[in-house]
């Protein structure tokens, strides 16, 4: 793959998939600023890629973008943006109070919106690759997920605007949605048992995702000989959204 002094900048980049990306991109050669809101392990993990990172509220539309810039004039290019901040929220609209509704928007939505502007602002002489997160929950009902499916069937929709809008910029803007991936962020499901099993059960494969499985695809999209894909939400969810099967034999 094509990364050779390639800059990219992770948003949320130290939580399960954004530090996987991470990783893959600079033993690829790539140069890399994650940014976040926690900064110990922000700064553990850039201290074990040898990449540089930095403190950032992700649903700052402007600080998004001064985060972009600088990251642009850091490494004198910049080719893409990943945006993997985001949060899971699993309760009924009944008992989600106005607060998590707000909340889950501004982490899950907002954040793209911002990446998506920030991205137009600093490539649209250069071009580069822009990649969101949307979810299977987009993609098929599954219950309790109002909150969180709303704000992610949104991340589906500003993909396929914004790939439109910048096409002529030459930016490709993408989107990936997983199944459930074993990652700190959804550590509440999978790490019970009972919880962890009916969730496996969905996935046609018979098994929950490992953050490999999407940042592979993640790094797949930003690679500038796949400069011909733009305006696409690839499912890489084992299956859930799409496929049903019959019960395993044990």
């Amino acid at each position: 793959m094509a990364f050779d002094n390639a800059a990219y900048l992770i948003i949320g980049g130290a939580g399960g998939i954004g530090s996987e990306v991470a990783k893959r991109l600079t033993t690829a050669g790539a140069q890399i600023l994650l940014a976040g809101r926690s900064v110990a392990p922000l700064e553990a993990l850039a201290r074990s890629i040898s990449c540089e990172s930095e403190q950032l509220d992700s649903t700052n539309l402007d600080a998004v973008e001064a985060c972009a810039s600088g990251a642009a004039e850091r490494f004198g290019r910049l080719d893409g943006i990943i945006n993997c901040a985001g949060s899971l929220l699993l309760k009924p609209a009944h008992l989600t109070s106005a607060e998590e509704w707000e909340q889950t928007l501004s982490t899950n939505l907002t954040t793209a919106f911002a990446a998506v502007r920030a991205a137009a602002k600093t490539m649209r002489k250069t071009g580069g690759s822009v990649v969101l997160f949307s979810s299977a929950a987009a993609r098929l009902g599954l219950p309790n997920h109002e909150a969180i499916a709303a704000a992610k069937a949104g991340v589906a929709g500003l993909t396929l605007s914004a790939a439109a809008t910048y096409a002529s910029s030459n930016i490709r803007v993408n989107a990936v949605a997983p199944g459930l991936v074993k990652t700190p962020m959804t550590e509440q499901i999978w790490s019970r048992d009972t919880a962890a099993k009916a969730s496996e059960d969905l996935h046609a494969l018979g098994r929950l995702g490992e953050p490999a499985d999407v940042a592979s695809l993640v790094v797949w999209l930003l690679d500038p000989s796949n400069n011909w894909i733009t305006g696409q939400v690839f499912s890489v969810d084992g299956g859930l959204s799409s496929v049903r099967t019959s019960p395993r034999r044990s």
